[in-house]
């Protein structure tokens, strides 16, 4: 690795790690002192803590869950997990048991806002890991082994998976319907904010390629980011030198892989980016027009049509 890769990488986990910690911070200083839980793997082991009277402390229950759903996603879906995720997962654990020591709890005279501004820091601190590549765990690997094995998208996991963790705060002596609520507007806020700052994690990207060394590039990023590329003969019009521009189409949070990519091969790239508002076939979105349906039903149809001859 040259210098500016070294750069790279530990730019990536200084900023990993700075998210990991808002993270952290919003559930150990806003969410848990106040009672308050959420979705996701935090959110279960929130519960838990709340349930066990604070005998099992949520870094306890966050590492044992993790560790669990790893195992269960290298032995279903291979190694699909990077070091950024199962460093996110460790730092995670320690965090959580160290911050809670130095007693930073946030407060305000409405458990309202509370909800509100710790949805907003989790949101801010996650945006940040996952532009980096990274995750916390929890329902993310869940999501993954479900959707390898039934037709079940990611964020249909996500979303039934938040309602019924919150929904068992319930469980909870002491706990009311009220508790329920300010769970799911930490986890509406969280939703929408995440979203703000992802700029869309799952909106896309046209990325147009200018580069003498365009073939470097394609095979780059084909074999690292598994993407396809399309390359168009191109005539610069002042030097007259003929080339290749190359078109790729990414998701918003690949982007920053993809641009580094490229000037760690070519730093005079010339590199254009556009949003793109809707991007439907393999490694995207289904195209969904109710067509399959339609065609199922004519040949059901000509099959009655033949069986009535």
């Amino acid at each position: 690795m040259n210098a500016k890769n070294i750069l790279a990488h530990i730019w990536d986990y200084t900023a990993l790690t700075f998210g990991i910690v808002i993270y952290c911070l919003s559930w150990t200083s806003f969410l848990i002192p106040n009672g308050i839980t959420s979705g996701g793997g935090t959110g279960l082991c929130t519960i838990v803590y709340f349930a066990s009277n604070g005998t099992i402390p949520v870094s306890v229950s966050f590492f044992v869950l993790n560790a669990i759903l790893l195992v269960l996603g290298f032995m279903a879906l291979g190694k699909v997990f990077g070091v950024k995720t199962i460093y996110a997962i460790i730092l995670s654990t320690l965090l959580f048991d160290l911050f809670p020591k130095f007693d930073w709890v946030v407060t305000f005279d409405d458990k309202l806002l509370i909800a509100i501004v710790g949805g907003i820091v989790e949101a801010l601190g996650i945006g940040i890991v996952l532009m980096r590549g990274g995750s916390t765990g929890g329902t993310d690997i869940a999501a993954m082994i479900v959707n390898k094995y039934w037709p079940v998208s990611p964020g249909k996991v996500y979303l039934f998976s938040d309602i019924f963790i919150i929904a068992s705060v319930l469980l909870v002596p002491g706990k009311t319907l009220e508790d329920m609520i300010y769970g799911y507007v930490v986890m509406v806020t969280f939703s929408f904010m995440v979203d703000f700052v992802l700029l869309g994690q799952k909106s896309s990207v046209q990325v147009l390629i200018f580069s003498s060394r365009y073939k470097e590039i394609a095979d780059s990023i084909t074999k690292n980011m598994h993407r396809g590329v399309t390359a168009f003969h191109s005539l610069g019009w002042y030097s007259q030198n003929e080339g290749k521009v190359l078109l790729v189409i990414v998701r918003q949070h690949q982007l920053h892989d993809v641009v580094g990519m490229i000037k760690n091969i070519d730093n005079k790239a010339f590199v254009s980016v556009s949003s793109a508002s809707g991007v439907y076939g393999e490694g995207f979105d289904e195209m969904k027009t109710g067509l399959k349906l339609k065609k199922k039903d004519q040949k059901n149809g000509d099959l009655s049509d033949e069986n009535k001859s």
